[in-house]
């Protein structure tokens, strides 16, 4: 295997513009925060739907000697997935050994890392061995980034530079582990969005960005739920929809007051929330697995509904049609508007990770590594290509400036290490540093 010389990749990354947050256009779920199309500042990307700038050419194809850009060994272990922010690449891990929770920076032309932030050390709980004490990505807002980390039996949000020094701390709830933490903050306006549901009594608030001041909280059922908080433009309006504790709940982003709440969902949620405007489309896995479209409007209607099991990975919205692959590894379209079944492929393993958009492709990939690409056609399951990289998988890829990149685990002699990859179509390579 081979890797793009280190100024071929800053040649191609300088012709996709890869340029920090300025002169794009605003982007519809980030209120006034406006980011490049090469950027992928937060949890499932711009608009926070799973939706990549279609107008990129990423690899349909890989393995371990196919179109590899760059590959760096990430220290510790982590489920949350990079974001990119011009020339740099943001991750979170933590070193269940050594006990510490951190924030990592790479370069994003050659995979060098550039900074380690050390958030906190200590106070380590896990229960649940598949989850991670680092499963939350970072948000940034192109001037911060953003992290929550469960530490201590509490939830902490923190705010760090873009060269990893850190500006606030703000303890948001007492937190009761049972599956692990993985809820992902969101920006909206002013404010750092997030949500802590747990057995002990959790909370959803919003925060200040710049001084991380709580400017409103609402305290939530003492149950267990980990999705994160998702802000929508539906119903003519921005709604903060969150799902979970078998609620259904909508608040304005920027006061926190309750626009409407049904019961609904179940009781534990993982997916993100996604809309075409009209409704909602919510799905979760324990104690019942369902899938659901609820009107947006807060007239409390279930427009349809269905049994299918999607519990962890995020659905996809595309013209009119909903698109999931299951826990077990089934790929599905939906009509949106009724819940009609297009069509069902299975695809095969499990699925933590959440699908990616990319014009008229959807990448997936299973816990063992292997991907899938086929094209989001509400007439036929079409497969476009996949491939294979590492032993675990249980992040989302990020697609941008025509890159994935994707962390993995591989399995060796040595133990379970986990690699970060920069995946791209390649025409000059040269062999990788090991």
């Amino acid at each position: 295997m081979r890797l793009i010389s280190a100024f071929l990749i800053a040649t191609m990354f300088f012709a996709a513009d890869a340029s920090p947050a300025v002169g794009a256009e605003k982007n519809a779920n980030a209120g006034s925060l406006v980011f490049a199309a090469t950027d992928w500042p937060c949890w499932r990307g711009v608009n926070h739907d799973g939706h990549a700038d279609p107008n990129q050419s990423p690899p349909t194809q890989w393995s371990r000697d196919k179109n590899v850009v760059w590959r760096v060994p990430v220290p510790g272990r982590g489920h949350s997935s990079p974001i990119v922010l011009g020339d740099r690449v943001f991750l979170t891990t933590a070193d269940e050994k050594e006990q510490v929770q951190s924030v990592l920076c790479f370069d994003r032309a050659t995979g060098k890392q550039v900074w380690k932030t050390d958030v906190h050390r200590g106070g380590f709980t896990i229960k649940n061995k598949k989850a991670s004490l680092a499963s939350a990505s970072v948000a940034t807002d192109g001037e911060r980034l953003f992290v929550n980390f469960p530490n201590s039996k509490a939830l902490f949000t923190t705010a760090l530079d873009l060269d990893g020094k850190q500006l606030w701390q703000t303890k948001i709830t007492d937190y009761e582990e049972h599956q692990g933490y993985g809820s992902s903050p969101m920006l909206y306006e002013s404010l750092v969005l997030v949500a802590a549901d747990n057995k002990g009594g959790g909370a959803i608030a919003g925060l200040n960005r710049t001084d991380g001041e709580i400017v409103w909280r609402h305290d939530r059922p003492k149950k267990p739920n980990y999705a994160s908080p998702i802000v929508l433009r539906a119903d003519d309006r921005d709604q903060l929809v969150f799902t979970g504790c078998d609620l259904v709940s909508s608040f304005d982003p920027l006061s926190g007051k309750k626009l409407w709440e049904i019961d609904g969902a179940t009781t534990e949620c993982v997916t993100s929330t996604v809309t075409d405007g009209k409704l909602v489309f919510t799905s979760g896995g324990y104690p019942d697995n369902h899938v659901s479209a609820v009107r947006a409007d807060g007239s409390g209607e279930v427009a349809w509904r269905n049994n299918t099991r999607v519990y962890v990975p995020s659905m996809l919205l595309k013209d009119g049609f909903l698109y999931a692959v299951t826990d077990a590894g089934v790929a599905v379209c939906w009509q949106a508007a009724t819940g009609k079944e297009q069509w069902k492929h299975r695809l095969g393993g499990t699925f933590t990770s959440s699908p990616v958009l990319v014009g008229q492709s959807i990448y997936a990939i299973n816990e063992g590594g292997k991907a899938f690409v086929f094209a989001a056609d509400s007439r036929e399951f079409k497969s476009l290509g996949g491939g294979q990289l590492g032993d675990e998988v249980f992040t989302t890829p990020t697609i941008c400036g025509n890159y994935v990149y994707l962390r993995v685990a591989e399995n060796a002699d040595a133990g379970r290490q986990e690699v970060l990859y920069c995946l791209g179509n390649a025409a000059s390579v040269s062999e990788p540093q090991r």
